[in-house]
């Protein structure tokens, strides 16, 4: 309502009120009743990001009214159910160390119809010893891949600026 609806309003009775309610309604912009209550509008659903977040925690970990809410929008789409089901086996093998089921693990994957994991198999297919390796074996490289980085990050920060004395210095002092 405008300011000036206001100041009409205020200082007219409650029968005058009443009538101007009943001449309001006569006009055909106005709905003939007003006495259903609208309703609270539907709940938004989850974004993709937070369902992608739920899927990928493990679910013993997961808040139980999230579980609840990962498995309601799972009931309602077959491809999410199954996405779910390969990710958090893989997770198992990854965080177990069972590379020796990486094979069965493919072959369901690709008995389901879901081109981005389909990507996925296809990237670790190429390298599947390597990969195999990875998740049987209790060694990792990732602290020195982490070196390499960190070393590559300084040495863009440096580019054009100084030879390879300055690098190292900055190496050395960066640790």
């Amino acid at each position: 309502m405008g300011p000036g609806l206001h100041e009409r309003l205020d200082p007219l009775g409650r029968d005058q009120i009443a009538g101007l309610y009943r001449r309001l309604r006569r006009r055909p912009c106005l709905p003939p009743t007003v006495s259903h209550i609208p309703t609270a509008p539907a709940a938004r659903p989850p974004s993709p990001r937070t369902v992608t977040g739920w899927i990928l925690t493990h679910p013993d970990t997961l808040p139980e009214c999230e579980r609840l809410k990962l498995k309601s929008v799972l009931a309602d789409c077959p491809q999410p159910d199954a996405l779910t089901r390969h990710v958090r086996a893989f997770g198992k093998m990854l965080t177990q160390l069972q590379g020796e089921q990486l094979p069965q693990w493919i072959k369901a994957v690709r008995a389901d119809d879901l081109p981005s994991l389909h990507t996925f198999v296809n990237g670790l297919e190429r390298d599947l010893a390597a990969v195999t390796a990875g998740l049987t074996l209790p060694w990792s490289s990732g602290i020195v891949e982490g070196h390499v980085n960190r070393i590559k990050m300084i040495k863009r920060q440096m580019y054009g600026r100084a030879g390879f004395g300055l690098l190292r210095k900055g190496v050395l002092l960066a640790s």
